[in-house]
Order: structure tokens, then C-alpha cells, then sequence
């Protein structure tokens, strides 16, 4: 017999990416007094890791909950970037709403239509909350317009669209129902949870049932499986059948050895849970995302949606440059395999897959920033590798037709820029779909475009539209293939041999184009030291010292004037390198450099090619 469980409330924030989601959790864990009065806490609390801080963006969805009344509300706060919608897709599953947070200036983006559109799948009810209304550009009775256009857009049913709508600002610590209520705290939002979410149902008499939907990773107990337990009771010391209904082979009897829920911040170790409860459990070794913890009696796995392909693949390679363990302390291929094959365990919606040679190993993503964080995460742990430029993951059709991965990408830029953002899109094989202006001397340009189409283009784009663009993307669909691409129009000046660099060396190369190096630093032949104003590779010596000689010129001896280099980010150098090249990554460094490093032996593969 179903019961419901009206203590408990569970919700996911969606929103996309900037909207303010992290932000909106940090103020309602501050107003249910997880933080003791006069507490100093961090602002976005919820990201914990560096590259989130740094970014000021969300790659993991994170658990919390908060009490409001007598309600327990268990909270999962979720990634906004396409990269990481698997996150997304997954943690739906474990609630019962969810808080859809739509910026009130930007109003509904790609991001958002992807992630409502998920939770409108699953027939999730949805409370919109418009944040940021304290902007001074803020216009949130048409984003109110928007957003139920979207609601329509993707058919939502009548009860879906007689939502609640709520107006916040998360910096401002208020939401409350109309824009002329005073503006005092977050009652209105705690309010519409309880009042708008369904409380989670189950039967406690059941087998116990608890879907895994999201794997979290630590080195003292391995790992540690999250979800929402649907029917029965979970206990430590119980012995459970772990199913799949994707793979029905599997079918392993385990016990739990500790289980946890959620409070503030904190897992809090408990002996029992019951229907509705969120609740992390450690023991299980062989857990995946997907698997069901079920009753030994009655072992009845829950249907669980498959998640999107990776898109887009680079090869991680052990790194054989002549600097190679100069800098690195794990280097090996050993090393470098358990380290991806490790991050299977958290990351759903990435593939790891051995090639014919073991020093490579070919890693699949949903986008160029998914894989850039994983390098960025495996180089402050002291990785040392090199990888190949980024390269779609193509599909072929029942007649053998070659389809590629297209994404949507929605661009605001101001009207001065649109000409050569059209140009240059037009010619990577985008086709534009629309054009609106939103206001403020912008306009949002609407594309399709090959995903390969994109892989470089966002730091051109940020130079055409000298910083002021902001550009979306979202997966669109498999299509037929576009045709060819000229990705990088300029050549590379080419390391003619291995030593320090020179200013004098420097000053004459600086001539041919743009230099990615200065004065004083390590360099090997066939390292790529810049960028050729003209299509074609030159090698230049950088090394080289001026000649001494016993008569001199006055004024001979005047400082050499360089021009400063150009400091490459990790984006920046995965975004610039050409097939023929590999980006060398090190806990200290970023080179690029040719994958043949020999002149003669490089220019008889070009030849052969």
C-alpha cells in the first residue's frame, strides 16, 4: 500500500548556466540556520572543487537538504553547462519537483529549454523562479512571457503550466510572490516547495528499492552510491541484490555497510531510512549509475533513462617530448589509464577506450569544456601527458550515409559584431535559423552548426566581438555530414632546435608572426614557439646568440624591444592546435608541438599524406 511521506520534499534547481542556482541554494541553506548565527561562509558554498571556484561555474550536481517547519527538503544543486547535462538527466530521477531558475535580463536560454524540457519528460511539477530582478536591467514580466512560451513550446500539459512563479534575488536574500511584496526573506520560495511539490511516495512494506543516481568517489571507503529509496526500508549490515534494467545479467548479492543522509552540508551516519529519504551508501564496490539496490526476496530493478553520447573525442597520450618527467610526477601509462578509467566512477557521460597502442587512449565527451576541465583537473594532481586535437564522434546511417553531431547555438553580440560573426559561422558550415534584438544595441543570432564547426571558434569569437559576446550551445541532433572545414588559416613557427631561449633569437623570429614564448625558457625541435602571420610552418631559431665581434657600431648594443607573448590558456592552446599537432601538458606548462618532432621525417609524411 502506497503511503506518502509528508516530512520529506526532494528537488532539483535547473537553470542554465549563470542563472544564479548555486547561489539561491547557498541563501536557502542560511535562512533554515545550517549556519550558526555570524558564521563567515563562502559565497557558493555548494562548489567545492578549485576549477568550480575559479570558473564560477557548477561540474558536479551536489546534495544538501535544509529544514523548513517540520519539512525536511533534500536539494540538488545541478550543473547549467550542455557539457555536463548528464548530470542533470540523472539527478532527476531521485526527485519529486524542481526550482527552474531563469535569469531576469537573459530570460529563457538553450540551457534552459534542454534541462525543463528533461524535467517536463518525466512529468515533474516545476516552480519558476525569476532571480536577479533586483538588476537594473532586469524585465521580469517578459521573461514570465518567455518562459511560459517554452512551457508550450515543449507541450507541457495543463497543470504543468499553472505553475507557481516566484521573484528572487539570491544576492538580495528575498523571493516572494509579486513584485510589489516587500522584500524580506525567502518564506514565499520555502512556502511554494512545500505547498507545489509533491511529498515522495512509496510502499514501506515493500522489498526495499532505491535507484543509483549519482556516484560519489573517496579513497577511505571507494565508492559511495546516492539515490532516493522508492519502497521499503534500507539498514546497515542488510544484505541487497544489486540489478540493472539495462543489463539483465547483472545480479550481485552485497551488503550495505554504512548509510547516510543528508543535513546542511553534512552526511550524517543513520542505521535505517525509509521511503523518500535521500540517502548515500558506501560497501558496494562494482555500484554504477543506473544500478538498483533491491530486496533479496523480490530483486525488481527501476527502469532508468539512458544518457546522452559523448560527442567529441581526444586522445590522451604518454608523453614522449624531449622534456618528458622534467616536470610530471605520474607519467607512466599505467598511471595514465588508472587515472581515466578512475574517472569513470563519477562521470557518467564520459568513455574511455584503449587503442592499438598502449601509450594512447582515446576519451569521449559531450563537449571541448567537459574534457578541458578533466586535463585541468589531472595536471594540478601532477599528470604529465600530451593529447590530439579535439575531433567529433561521427555515426553512419542503414544506407551508409556519414551523420555528424550538430549543435544549436544561440549568440547575443552587439549589433556591430554581427557581420563577421554571421561571416565566419557561415563559413565553419553554420546555418543561420533567426535573428531577434533583445534590447541594448543586441542582437541573438540563432544557428545549426557542425559541432566540429565550433571546436576553435570561441576564442576567435571573443576577439571579434572584442570580449562583449556571449555564446550558447546545446546538442542539437545527428545530421548528414557538411562537408570539409578549413579550421586554422595560419601556420606555426617550428623550434628549429633544443635550448633556451634568446631575446636575440626571439627578436628576429618575432618578425614572421606572433610569439607564444619569451626570454629564458626551455624549448626542443619541432616545439611550436608561435603563430605564422602567413598559412605556411617555418622553423626559426630561437636560440640563437648574437655574434661577437671586435668592431662595433654605437648604438649597436641598445636593448632588443620584444613584443610581449601570447600566454595560451589550456582552452586557448586545445582550441589552437591542428590534427598534425599535440598540446604537451604538464602541472607547470602548456607546449605545443608537432607530433613528428624531426624535420625531415615530418615532411616526408606531409608529402605521403
Amino acid at each position: 500500500m502506497k503511503e506518502q511521506r509528508n516530512d520529506i520534499r526532494n528537488i532539483a534547481i535547473i537553470a542554465h548556466v549563470d542563472h544564479g542556482k548555486t547561489t539561491l541554494v547557498d541563501e536557502l541553506l542560511k535562512q533554515s540556520g545550517v549556519f550558526r548565527a555570524g558564521q563567515v561562509i563562502e559565497r557558493r558554498v555548494m562548489d567545492s572543487n578549485d576549477i568550480e571556484r575559479e570558473r564560477g561555474i557548477t561540474i558536479l550536481s551536489k546534495n544538501t537538504a535544509v529544514f523548513y517547519k517540520d519539512t525536511k527538503i533534500n536539494i540538488i544543486d545541478t550543473p547549467g553547462h550542455a557539457d555536463f547535462g548528464g548530470e542533470v538527466e540523472r539527478v532527476l530521477k531521485m526527485v519529486n519537483g524542481v526550482i527552474l531558475v531563469v535569469d531576469a535580463y537573459e530570460g529563457a536560454m538553450p540551457q534552459t529549454k534542454f534541462v525543463l524540457k528533461k524535467a517536463l519528460e518525466l512529468s515533474l511539477p516545476v516552480i519558476v523562479c525569476i532571480n536577479k530582478t533586483d538588476r537594473p536591467d532586469a524585465r521580469p514580466d517578459e521573461v514570465v512571457d518567455e518562459v511560459l512560451e517554452l512551457f508550450i513550446d515543449l507541450d507541457a500539459d495543463d497543470s504543468q503550466l499553472d505553475c507557481p512563479f516566484i521573484f528572487a534575488s539570491a544576492k538580495g536574500g528575498y523571493a516572494t510572490t509579486s513584485l510589489d511584496d516587500p522584500k524580506e526573506d525567502m518564506t514565499d520560495l520555502f512556502e511554494a516547495i512545500i505547498n507545489y511539490i509533491p511529498a515522495p511516495e512509496g510502499d514501506p512494506d515493500l522489498g526495499v528499492q532505491m535507484l543509483i543516481s549519482t556516484i560519489d568517489y573517496n579513497d577511505y571507503v571507494g565508492r559511495i552510491g546516492i539515490g532516493k529509496i522508492d519502497n521499503g526500508k534500507l539498514r546497515i549490515n542488510q544484505d541487497v541484490i544489486i540489478a540493472n534494467a539495462h543489463d539483465e545479467s547483472k545480479q550481485a548479492k552485497v551488503k550495505i555497510s554504512k548509510l547516510y543522509v543528508f543535513d546542511g552540508l553534512k552526511r550524517i551516519e543513520v542505521d535505517e531510512a525509509g521511503i523518500g529519504e535521500v540517502v548515500a551508501v558506501t560497501g558496494i564496490s562494482d555500484l554504477h549509475i543506473g544500478d538498483t539496490i533491491c530486496s533479496t526476496e523480490n530483486p525488481v530493478p527501476i527502469p532508468f533513462q539512458k544518457i546522452s553520447e559523448p560527442t567529441i573525442a581526444i586522445d590522451f597520450i604518454v608523453n614522449d617530448s624531449p622534456l618528458a618527467g622534467t616536470e610530471g610526477k605520474y607519467v607512466t601509462s599505467r598511471h595514465l589509464r588508472d587515472r581515466l578509467f578512475k574517472m569513470l566512477n563519477t562521470d557518467v557521460s564520459l568513455r574511455v577506450e584503449e587503442t592499438d597502442t598502449t601509450e594512447a587512449f582515446k576519451v569521449s565527451g559531450r563537449g571541448e569544456l567537459h574534457l578541458s576541465v578533466l586535463i585541468e583537473n589531472m595536471r594540478r594532481e601532477g599528470y604529465e601527458f600530451s593529447v590530439s586535437k579535439a575531433e567529433v564522434l561521427y555515426k553512419y546511417d542503414e544506407r551508409g550515409k556519414k551523420l555528424e553531431p550538430i549543435e544549436r547555438a544561440y549568440i547575443d553580440v552587439p549589433d556591430e559584431f554581427q557581420g563577421s560573426v554571421i561571416e565566419k559561422l557561415s563559413q565553419r558550415k553554420g546555418e543561420l535559423q533567426g535573428m531577434t534584438p533583445i534590447g541594448a544595441g543586441y542582437t541573438r543570432l540563432e544557428f545549426l552548426i557542425p559541432s566540429r564547426g565550433l571546436i576553435g571558434y570561441r576564442g576567435e569569437f571573443m576577439t571579434d566581438t572584442k570580449g562583449n559576446g556571449v555564446i550558447n550551445t546545446v546538442f542539437e541532433d545527428y545530421m548528414p555530414y557538411k562537408g570539409d572545414i578549413a579550421y586554422r588559416k595560419s601556420g606555426s613557427l617550428i623550434a628549429f632546435e633544443s635550448g633556451e631561449t634568446i631575446t636575440y633569437g626571439l627578436f628576429n623570429a618575432q618578425e614572421r608572426g606572433t610569439l607564444f614564448i619569451g626570454p629564458g625558457e626551455k624549448v626542443y625541435a619541432g616545439m611550436i614557439v608561435g603563430e605564422n602571420g602567413k598559412s605556411d610552418d617555418i622553423e626559426v631559431n630561437v636560440c640563437k646568440k648574437k655574434q661577437l665581434t671586435n668592431t662595433r657600431a654605437s648604438g649597436s648594443d641598445d636593448a632588443l624591444r620584444l613584443t610581449p607573448p601570447r600566454i595560451l590558456s589550456l582552452e586557448q592552446a586545445l582550441d589552437y592546435i591542428d590534427t598534425d599537432e599535440l598540446l604537451e601538458v604538464t602541472p607547470q606548462s602548456l607546449r605545443i608541438r608537432k607530433k613528428i618532432l624531426d624535420p625531415t621525417l615530418r615532411y616526408r609524411a606531409k608529402k605521403n599524406s
